[in-house]
């Protein structure tokens, strides 16, 4: 994971709508948090 790597504005706004009411996101806006998310983890140490 690169140290610049942030949220969208358009991304945090999913996630805040999501904390505030989970059943009213749509497929495309959780595929998008989805993949926020995984952009985000860090990286897996090579193995030896």
């Amino acid at each position: 994971m690169a140290n610049n790597e942030k949220s969208s504005p358009k991304t945090a706004k999913i996630a805040s709508k999501a904390l505030r009411d989970p059943g009213s996101l749509t497929k495309t806006e959780i595929k998008s948090l989805g993949g926020a998310v995984l952009t985000q983890a860090p990286d897996k140490p090579k193995k030896k």
